[in-house]
């Protein structure tokens, strides 16, 4: 199916979304293209500015649908030869108009205030979903398609309409009419599906009542003191991160940690098992009628991996290569734990992170809170941007006159020496039914000389007020900088000649690449420096506590490709076995037994809230297969002068501004040289061996 197709899934173990168009095919990370060379409008509208309510935001979506069908119709009108200029122009056009309409509007569904227009957004979204699945499956398009002449075209155009043939032949294009008509029919399906299964999660975040202030023992002052009792002496905390992450790393509470365990892994259950359920057997039907035994068939068809059975020999590789290392690091912090619990025979899933975080403090003589007064969050936001700036020699400036959809949201105007390149958007801080997730959104690609990219960071980090300055776990910081790199990629690949090329319009399993690889800029001790300040002497970060953090950070890195291994192999099986005999339940405990060696906890229902399931499905190894070509890119850089490395502006050159103008195989030949190895990252998890 057509790039424009896929909503992806942006980020990272950090972000989530759903596709586009032809919904249930596989996903991008946030691929939106805009209006074509020779029909972009000179002014893009948001639906959020002027009258951003539901029926603003419907006659938005109505207006661009109408102009989507017109380039449809410019495209059908073209008489004698095919060429880019007649053909693949309107239809950049038509694909353009829709996955911004799908994009900005998805955007609204994750994080408008007025749950009414977040109502209205998810049923257009629906309606912009069917059209694109009627474009997926338009014959006289593909037809129109394949009989352009692309002998004088440059490599980038011939690489677009290539992939966008294969995937209008994956999407079942050259079916009969009557199996196209069920496609359709299974799609539209599918989207109201995954639709629902996401807004479930986004509106369900359950609560934990603590009854006695002591239950709260080991967390951090400030975190207490903005839990304060209410009349009642209840203290209420909930599943949003800033509440869950502290409890489950510093609580000592044991029966705490598992009432929040369970609380943050029954969320939307059990109404998003039967969704799920109903969802995996739309898209094992999809499957088989374009002639692929199970969907992670089809997901890897157009994908660098190539197949399910390419994916199923990489898990096999990772799983053998980190088992040892992972027993071993599991068997030295049970030792610990039992040094404080000797009864201990296991350690509870719950209390994997308490465990590790205690086991660090003592192995490594580094506790974790003693960072977090180095990053209050507005300073760590101002440093991540200053790092970027300097990385890839932009600058952001506050854009004023941008309107936003919440009074927390800030815009900034991005600038390449004195021309302005592009735009974004931070919403950065959980409220009341805003997605709870953490996302990069490509809302607007860009194309050369004619319309510059637009993306926003979509993340719930603690939000900084009086007396509060929302001091962040080193975790934090670099999901900051993870999100910021796929922001970066969206922006700065923003300036192609067709929007279908625009941004992070790369293969699926190429898009967490420049995230990982910024997250390794976080380790570097100078560079923290420069922004990592104590909030109350504004003393710089010390680079010994930075190298204590360093070592105990590298601690657990074989546990963290066996947890990788779990969650991909689940997303990988719910999509190969038969749906229609498939217990989620037996093989979330079987996937999770397999791969980790902490308790199972009856009741976990996790599989209801992984909203992976919906936007990368079975393919959530990308996060895996990424983290190698990362470390790969990073080895590349010299670790002793990061930011003034020429090495950051051959990577801006090479990796992200051919946004998806080439494919990902060759942007990695490009850049290092050679092929991608597993040197760095075999090197990555046993740098403390």
């Amino acid at each position: 199916m057509p790039t424009w197709a896929f909503f992806p899934d942006p980020c990272a173990c950090y972000a989530q979304s759903q596709k586009l168009g032809y919904p249930e095919s596989k996903v991008l990370g946030e691929i939106f293209v805009a209006e074509s060379i020779s029909i972009v409008e000179t002014k893009v509208t948001r639906p959020w500015e002027g009258a951003a309510d539901e029926t603003g935001l419907e006659n938005w979506v109505e207006a661009a649908l109408e102009r989507h069908q017109a380039a449809l119709k410019r495209l059908e009108r073209v008489s004698g030869a095919r060429t880019p200029e007649n053909t693949l122009a309107p239809y950049d056009g038509a694909v353009a108009e829709l996955s911004m309409a799908r994009s900005l509007t998805s955007l609204l569904n994750s994080v408008h205030p007025e749950k009414k227009v977040r109502d209205k957004a998810q049923g257009l979204i629906q309606k912009i979903a069917e059209a694109g699945t009627l474009l997926a499956l338009n014959q006289d398009v593909y037809r129109a398609l394949e009989a352009m002449d692309l002998a004088g075209a440059d490599s980038g155009t011939r690489h677009y309409v290539e992939r966008t043939l294969l995937q209008y032949r994956l999407a079942g294009v050259d079916k009969d009419e009557k199996t196209r008509a069920r496609l359709k029919e299974l799609h539209d399906k599918a989207t109201q599906l995954s639709l629902t299964f996401r807004r479930n999660v986004q509106e369900n975040v359950n609560k934990v009542i603590v009854e006695d202030k002591s239950e709260l023992e080991g967390l951090p002052e400030d975190f207490l003191a903005n839990h304060p009792a209410d009349d009642h002496g209840l203290i209420t905390l909930t599943t949003d991160f800033p509440d869950y992450l502290p409890v489950m790393t510093f609580a000592k509470n044991a029966k705490l940690r598992l009432k929040m365990f369970l609380a943050y892994n029954t969320r939307a259950y059990p109404a998003n098992e039967g969704v799920l359920l109903d969802l995996l057997k739309t898209r094992r039907e999809i499957a088989n009628l374009l002639g692929f035994a199970t969907w992670a068939d089809l997901a890897t068809a157009d994908q660098m991996m190539g197949s399910a059975e390419n994916l199923r020999a990489f898990l096999a590789d990772l799983d053998e290569a980190t088992k040892s290392g992972a027993e071993r690091e599991y068997a030295t912090v049970l030792e610990f734990a039992r040094q404080h619990e000797p009864k201990m025979v296991a350690i509870d899933a719950d209390s994997r992170s308490y465990w590790y975080e205690q086991y660090r403090r003592s192995a490594y003589d580094f506790d974790s809170q003693t960072v977090r007064p180095y990053f209050p969050y507005d300073r760590v936001e101002r440093g991540v941007l200053d790092t970027a700036q300097k990385l890839f020699q932009v600058s952001f400036r506050p854009a004023e006159d941008a309107e936003v959809w919440h009074a927390s949201v800030s815009a900034w105007d991005v600038f390449d020496g004195g021309e302005r390149i592009g735009r974004f958007y931070l919403d950065m801080h959980p409220r009341e039914g805003k997605d709870k997730w953490f996302s990069a959104h490509p809302l607007i690609p860009g194309i050369a000389g004619q319309q510059l990219p637009e993306a926003a960071l979509v993340c719930n980090f603690p939000e900084p007020k009086e007396g509060n300055p929302a001091l962040l776990q080193y975790s934090d910081v670099v999901t900051f900088f993870h999100e910021f790199g796929h922001l970066m990629h969206a922006l700065l690949g923003g300036k192609q000649k067709w929007a279908g090329l625009s941004g992070i319009a790369t293969e699926d399993d190429f898009v967490e690449v420049p995230s990982q690889m910024l997250e390794e800029f976080f380790r570097d001790a100078k560079l923290l420096a420069t922004f990592a300040k104590h909030y109350q002497t504004e003393e710089p970060i010390p680079a010994e506590l930075v190298e204590k953090m360093n070592r105990a950070g590298a601690f657990g890195r074989a546990d963290w490709v066996r947890t990788q291994l779990f969650y991909t192999t689940y997303s990988l099986e719910t999509h190969y076995e038969d749906p229609a005999t498939l217990d989620l339940n037996v093989l979330l405990q079987a996937d999770y037994t397999k791969f980790l060696p902490y308790t199972w906890i009856d009741g976990n229902r996790m599989y209801a809230s992984f909203t992976h399931l919906t936007g990368y499905s079975s393919n959530y190894y990308t996060y895996l297969y990424d983290k190698v070509i990362a470390l790969d890119f990073f080895s590349q850089f010299n670790r002793n002068n990061l930011l003034e490395d020429p090495v950051a502006m051959r990577y801006r050159k090479t990796v992200l501004e051919p946004g998806g103008s080439v494919p990902g195989k060759e942007i990695v030949r490009e850049f290092l040289g050679r092929e991608q190895r597993l040197e760095a990252f075999t090197a990555w998890i046993g740098e403390l061996g």
